[in-house]
């Protein structure tokens, strides 16, 4: 049977193996066979009992075609597991799994372990994406390019400065990502609401010594479920990224547009840009990384949502989250490892940024000729207005800014014409940029060791 969804495909990675139906089964099994030993360890359950627990409590004994077999018939997929595990049990040893336990207490301690992985996952792709923004920024920390606002063209500035913010950009998201996978990295066994009532006067102790084993930490205090804030946290990171791998895409499609042609993402030598203009090079590959990071973002109000369950629990949370942490973490490595191929095969059209950085004629150094005019004693504002009227008036007339300041009243007895060319050379006004990005990456290559 053909896939459903291009999650599945298209858009599939590696770390859709942490999200599937069989690592899910393994996860819970994994809790299971814990919660056994512990119970063993404070006297609960026999020795024997547990380690038989611990020993089918895996995928070679239970199948995920089983479990799924007897959710369909009882409608309730844990305790499919359960009954899964005890059919292959020895002895009595069945009848101790999820002793004291309710549904929750191994599907989220489960689901921290799965978020926790895919985080890390993640980090790795992050990483590498850094690594790629850092090296193309030290490599174009001296390519002058102009700086655009607004759609405009502002001054001058450099690609290095580019990479290098969204590098820094980056940079804060691998940091919220560890603090985020501390938060994500608890879990709970505390049955039905969270009073720990079915395992009696050892609650505190299991919950402590499972935990413990499976390296996560234990809550203070629940109700049946962890509370959803934490997850929502995790979603909102993952859509958070996805912005800015959207914004890097996005400014990459706008420079590859024909009237910039400034950079290009990577195409094939037989690819095809359209079905009836042969000439057409899209910048697709962008253009899916903006799309999908649209999922990334519509998914956070369900998550948000998520937070607001009933009393000590309800089940709104569960089925939204079963496509919310495989869609954003599959989608998310989609779109770095996506991104981070274009950077790395990044095409660069040094004429054209040549071409562009002059387009206005030195309309763009007119900042600078408004400083240099204050020096010389005019006021900033007057200074300021002087070179508005003398651009629009380049222009309208199509001449270069320098042909009408050298004729300008105020001003052509404080400059000749050859020291007017050299203010408006737009290679000579970048201000810190190299150094900035020098300093920057810097920073980087140690922090990441590379």
């Amino acid at each position: 049977m053909s896939p459903l969804t291009p999650i599945e495909n298209r858009y599939r990675t590696e770390i859709a193996d942490i999200f599937t139906q069989e690592k899910k089964l393994e996860n819970w099994l994994k809790v299971e066979a814990v919660l056994a030993k512990v119970h063993a360890d404070v006297g609960n359950i026999p020795r024997e009992a547990a380690d038989e627990i611990r020993k089918k409590a895996n995928l070679e004994y239970v199948k995920l075609e089983r479990v799924e077999q007897i959710d369909r018939e009882i409608h309730h997929d844990l305790m499919a597991m359960i009954k899964a595990l005890a059919e292959q049990c020895e002895d009595d040893a069945g009848k101790y799994i999820h002793l004291g336990a309710t549904s929750y207490d191994i599907e989220d301690t489960a689901l921290a372990l799965q978020l926790r992985e895919g985080l890390e996952y993640l980090k790795n792709s992050l990483i590498e994406l850094i690594k790629t923004l850092t090296n193309l920024a030290e490599q174009t920390k001296n390519l002058i390019c102009i700086g655009r606002t607004h759609g405009q063209h502002a001054i001058p500035t450099t690609y290095g400065m580019r990479f290098g913010v969204w590098a820094y950009e980056i940079d804060r998201h691998l940091k919220r990502l560890d603090q985020i996978k501390e938060r994500i990295s608890y879990g709970k066994m505390s049955g039905a609401v969270g009073t720990m009532a079915s395992f009696g006067d050892k609650g505190m102790e299991i919950q402590e010594k499972v935990m413990r084993e499976l390296n996560l930490n234990a809550v203070l205090i629940a109700n049946q479920v962890l509370q959803r804030d934490r997850h929502a946290e995790v979603i909102f990171l993952t859509s958070l990224i996805g912005q800015t791998l959207a914004k890097i895409a996005k400014e990459n499609r706008i420079l590859q547009r024909n009237e910039i042609a400034e950079i290009f993402e990577p195409f094939k030598k037989k690819q095809v840009g359209s079905s009836t203009m042969p000439h057409k090079r899209n910048p697709h590959k962008s253009e899916r990384i903006c799309s999908l990071a649209r999922i990334l973002k519509s998914n956070v109000i369900a998550s948000l949502d998520n937070i607001i369950l009933e009393d000590e629990r309800d089940l709104t949370n569960s089925a939204s989250e079963r496509v919310l942490f495989p869609e954003n973490f599959i989608y998310l490595d989609f779109m770095l490892e996506q991104l981070t191929k274009n950077l790395k095969g990044l095409e660069i059209n040094k004429k054209n940024i040549e071409k562009n950085l002059n387009l206005t004629k030195g309309a763009c150094l007119a900042e600078k000729i408004m400083l240099h005019l204050v020096e010389k004693g005019i006021g900033r504002q007057e200074a300021h207005e002087i070179l508005r009227q003398a651009v629009i008036k380049a222009q309208k007339e199509d001449l270069f800014l320098y042909e009408i300041l050298s004729k300008h009243e105020e001003i052509k007895d404080k400059f000749s014409e050859q020291e007017l060319k050299e203010l408006l050379d737009p290679h000579n006004y970048i201000g810190t940029a190299v150094l900035q990005v020098q300093n920057l990456v810097k920073y980087l290559k140690k922090k990441y060791n590379f």
